[in-house]
């Protein structure tokens, strides 16, 4: 199970940038799919370019920065529909990464030098020394997150995702915020799929198809499970969420369930995140849970 919680913490930078978008800013951005590809392509050919892993890490977050850039300026500026304009973008990706490639369906990254390369030559991957790395990866995605959503620019962002209206009488421009949120999630998107190409080995032209599933099940299993009452315990959430939902694929495939069906898996586990927290008993729990955290906090 440590390459379930390996990849949970890997997928988690993923996870947070879904977050980022579905939860604060109430945008459903489809153009993960393609922007995690091009993040992974994008740093896949740097390094082989003989480019510096770092160097290539960056543009892999550059360019899933202006994927996400391109969906919000369909959506402000061309005054399209926020799903559709994910959905566009997502298509449009699928070329441009080919391009990215080289019209290869597939660049591997052996005999290349990447930032896993030191974890491998000691024989630290898949042991708790790795997990503690990406550990402390995950940690500092996720502080600077929390950091930034406390800033001016965060609370600005936070409000359009809450009441879009009231944000733009209160002076907001709301289209940019719009843009910069989408920017930063495919950016963290983006740089998921360049730590993620590197601990495979290579890219693949149809890795990133249906990642948002999985994004979007980290997220709301987490929710589900630990809450999201505050800024702080909602990313908290949605990494832990992650390491829960891969660790569920990772058990359905080790109990010899079919690899073609974990798209299939994914979609259930969702449904039943969704559903479940309106049951009765998984209601109440939660009513009391927040509660007695209104009490604690009024108690302070």
């Amino acid at each position: 199970m440590i390459v379930a919680v390996e990849l949970g913490l890997l997928y988690a930078v993923m996870a947070l940038g879904v977050y980022l978008t579905y939860r604060v800013l109430d945008f459903p951005d489809l153009t993960v799919d393609g922007s995690f590809t091009t993040g992974a392509a994008t740093c896949a050919m740097m390094i082989v370019g003989g480019l510096p892993v770092p160097l290539a890490m960056i543009g892999g977050v550059v360019a899933g920065m202006l994927a996400g850039a391109v969906t919000g300026l369909l959506h402000v500026w061309g005054n399209i529909n926020a799903l559709l304009a994910g959905i566009l973008t997502q298509i449009a990706l699928y070329s441009i990464n080919l391009r990215i490639m080289g019209n290869k369906a597939n660049i591997p990254l052996l005999r290349t030098e990447t930032a896993f390369s030191w974890l491998k030559d000691h024989d630290l991957m898949r042991t708790w020394v790795s997990v503690a790395i990406f550990a402390v990866v995950v940690l500092v995605v996720g502080l600077l997150l929390y950091l930034f959503l406390g800033t001016s620019y965060g609370v600005a962002l936070r409000a359009t995702g809450d009441n879009e209206l009231m944000a733009r009488s209160q002076g907001i421009n709301t289209g940019v915020t719009k843009i910069v949120g989408l920017m930063i999630s495919n950016g963290m998107v983006g740089l998921c799929g360049a730590l993620i190409v590197q601990y495979q080995g290579f890219a693949d032209i149809s890795m990133g198809i249906g990642i948002i599933v999985a994004g979007l099940a980290s997220v709301i299993v987490g929710q589900a499970i630990f809450g999201m009452t505050s800024v702080w315990q909602a990313i908290l959430a949605a990494v832990l969420g992650s390491i829960i939902y891969r660790g569920v694929i990772q058990a359905a495939l080790m109990v010899g369930l079919n690899p073609n069906d974990m798209k299939l898996i994914s979609a259930v586990l969702v449904v039943a995140a969704l559903v479940l927290p309106q049951w009765g008993p998984f209601k109440r729990l939660r009513i009391r849970r927040r509660t007695a955290q209104a009490v604690a906090e009024g108690g302070k």
